[in-house]
């Protein structure tokens, strides 16, 4: 497979704006030179590849190794939309980033990645930065320390006939280290001295990489004739932080456009339709929970697996109350300006603390249809924490965000292949959904954790997760045994539990841009609405797989 250069050309402005917008976050996906093998008979290309970094660590400049396994569509027709999926990335650090990380007294690591890719149709170039993050690792007493990831991609659609390219380029791997007793103590960077806490390792692709960084080729259209299109994006417009589409032709006086001409766009949202306002349940502040000067709210929606069962279930927007914290200094730094905000959120449906009713339908056994209609209730108040951290060099913030839910999963109704079962009122999940929790003698106790990013640089819009704007959030969960599940005598606990529970169960949820109740935003020529009238969040989100 022959490789196009894949340049990447500097995002444009977004257009003015009385906020940063932010996208959400793409999964954690670090690259390779993806080799496509043939076709399969689902019309996919399997897709296994390495890729060399050089990474600048502590100790000096080190390789790296990447391997990544996905599937890409063997052919995509003119604008249709497709992602990358079952991405699987491992990456290998060398022996010496080991005793780097050891040396600031880490025991265990967790990594979160930014890799920029370009996307190329013809002489049309956009860039995409694909994001995301892995459970934590212990070190390893000897050898290389490996990371292995998962996650998806955003998605991509040709605009005209052929060859849409994508290539990996830097790559930052940001790692969060622990001391063994699992907390963080203090922070860490390539150029400050010891303690754990976090470390930012910047990566450039090899020279001798193959295929200039390669990672697939998808032909699109018909592959004949001259070529007339660019890659696009899907989803709503105006949330991409690359150029806009229409270009001066440079000629004196504009001609009507041709697609050639067309800047692409690659978005990091999956396509999608928000729901109707009369769909989603009110989301407002009312007597009983009177807003103070510091009140939010905002719509969250999104999909759960369920390991076990081999399917997702869908989670509707659901409102969520939020009183955002006061931020204050810190730890100390040399290299950056670190604040940290502690916010407190509350789901809101029918003056309860739980999300609408939602079905889902799997297929249990493999053959039987099992359809439930369930809800997530909290079991006490969701806690925000979020670190922001500015470089002192060129000014540019990332925010990372931990929110802990405790959510316990009530089963209301249940049929079995069409037969409604009685599972009586009380029947949920022991405890709340569990998460692995990155500081858990601080936070100890059964809770969800989701975890995001979002990142800022100057002169350009935000991208990733921001409490106040928004993005997606994700996580992993293990799903405790069932209780109170029957009526007459009859327990099915057992059962559901059997089926149902354990771990490994992965959580995306998409929240959207927050409404200030004291300072609302509302529609207007020059700005997007971040609040309606009657103070409800005026973005409803997109779920995304």
């Amino acid at each position: 497979m022959k490789a196009k250069p894949a340049a990447a050309p500097r995002p444009s402005r977004a257009r003015t704006r009385g906020r940063a917008r932010s996208t959400s976050i793409a999964a954690f996906v670090v690259l390779a030179a993806l080799v496509p093998t043939t076709a399969s008979a689902s019309g996919t290309q399997e897709v296994e590849a390495e890729l060399p970094y050089v990474c600048a660590l502590p100790s000096g400049q080190l390789p790296a190794t990447v391997r990544v396994a996905a599937e890409f569509p063997a052919r995509a027709e003119v604008g249709e939309a497709f992602t990358p999926s079952g991405v699987t990335t491992t990456v290998e650090l060398p022996e010496e980033a080991v005793a780097d990380l050891a040396g600031r007294g880490a025991a265990e690591v967790r990594a979160a990645t930014r890799l920029d890719v370009g996307v190329a149709q013809n002489a049309a170039t956009a860039r995409a930065a694909w994001r995301g993050g892995a459970e934590p690792v212990a070190l390893p007493e000897s050898g290389p320390l490996t990371l292995v990831t998962r996650g998806d991609v955003p998605s991509v659609a040709g605009r005209g006939d052929g060859d849409l390219t994508f290539s990996a380029g830097s790559l930052a791997i940001d790692l969060t280290l622990a001391a063994a007793d699992g907390t963080a103590t203090g922070t860490a960077t390539a150029d400050s001295g010891s303690g754990s806490g976090s470390l930012t390792v910047d990566c450039t692709l090899a020279e001798d990489a193959p295929g200039q960084g390669l990672l697939a080729t998808v032909p699109v259209g018909t592959g004949t004739g001259a070529p007339s299109g660019s890659p696009s994006p899907t989803g709503p417009a105006g949330t991409s932080g690359a150029p806009d589409d229409g270009q001066p032709d440079g000629r004196g006086d504009r001609q009507p456009e041709r697609q050639s001409e067309r800047s692409p766009k690659v978005l990091e949202n999956t396509p999608g339709t928000a729901p109707d306002r009369d769909d989603v349940p009110p989301c407002r502040y009312d007597e009983q929970h009177p807003p103070t000067d510091v009140s939010l709210n905002a719509y969250v929606t999104g999909y759960a697996n369920v390991k076990k069962l081999k399917g997702a279930a869908y989670l509707p927007p659901s409102c969520v109350l939020i009183e955002q914290g006061v931020p204050v200094p810190g730890p100390p730094d040399p290299d950056y300006l670190i604040f940290d905000t502690v916010s407190y959120a509350n789901f809101h449906y029918q003056e309860r603390r739980q999300t609408p009713p939602f079905e889902a339908t799997f297929l249990s056994f493999d053959f039987a249809p099992v359809k439930a209609t369930m809800v997530l209730e909290q079991t006490d108040t969701m806690r925000i924490d979020s670190r922001m951290k500015m470089s002192m060099t060129d000014f540019s913030t990332t925010t990372d965000t931990y929110v802990r839910a405790p959510l316990v999963l009530h089963v209301l109704d249940l049929e079995v292949n069409g037969t409604p079962l009685d599972v009586g009122s009380e029947c949920r999940t022991e405890t709340s959904l569990v998460s692995e929790d990155p500081d858990p003698a601080n936070f100890p106790g059964d809770h969800l954790v989701l975890y995001g990013r979002g990142e800022l640089l100057i002169g350009q819009p935000a991208t990733g997760y921001l409490l106040l704007s928004g993005g997606v959030l994700a996580g992993e969960a293990t799903i405790p045994a069932f209780t109170g599940c029957g009526t007459d005598g009859e327990d099915l606990d057992r059962l559901f539990t059997a089926s149902v529970s354990g771990p490994g169960n992965l959580i995306k949820q998409v929240q959207g841009q927050t409404c200030a109740i004291a300072a609302p935003v509302f529609p207007s020529p020059t700005n997007e609405g971040q609040c309606t009238e009657d103070l409800q969040p005026y973005e409803i989100p997109v779920a995304e797989h």
